[in-house]
């Protein structure tokens, strides 16, 4: 099951909570600003009112699925910088446009994250050929890509275990 960390309680982090709450997963919803969470989240929702992120990052399974967007770029840079920390994530999706994703890369690099690793980062973000910015085209098309990840991820498990049984 899918163990999904989302960062940001923004218009496009409530469309995609939505979603989610539909989907066989584990939802950790986290901002700082309480206000913004709804009174009422799907079951598979756990939110998070806390400004404590990195103790978020770094206590999340391995193999969760890290979103961050966020209201404020800094926030999204310490957020990546802390994911980038660990080596067994599933995925990271970070919002934002194709510059957003220049910039950080250069400070990443600047902070000693390798290069070859920036691979690892999802941005922008959602399935590929939906270029609507509405909130709730966002969120679907950011869902489908989470489902994407996991599907692909779990065809290359059966494929690596076959073929460890076949040269048992």
């Amino acid at each position: 099951m899918m163990h999904v960390v989302l960062f940001g309680a923004g218009h496009v982090g409530h469309a995609l909570v939505k979603v989610l709450g539909t989907l066989p997963c584990v939802v950790q919803w986290v901002d700082a600003r309480d206000e913004l969470f709804p009174d009422e989240v799907p079951a598979n929702v756990q939110i998070e009112a806390t400004d404590l992120h990195d103790a978020i990052v770094d206590e999340a399974p391995a193999g969760a699925y890290f979103i961050v967007m966020t209201h404020d770029h800094s926030l999204d840079f310490a957020l990546t910088q802390r994911i980038m920390r660990r080596d067994d994530f599933a995925y990271f999706g970070l919002i934002g446009s194709k510059t957003k994703r220049v910039k950080f890369e250069r400070r990443l690099m600047e902070r000693g994250v390798a290069a070859q690793r920036l691979t690892e980062i999802t941005c922008p973000i959602g399935v590929e050929g939906i270029a609507d910015k509405a909130p709730w085209s966002i969120g679907l098309a950011v869902a489908a890509q989470l489902l994407r990840v996991k599907e692909v991820a779990a065809r290359v498990g059966a494929e690596a275990s076959r073929t460890v049984c076949a040269t048992a």
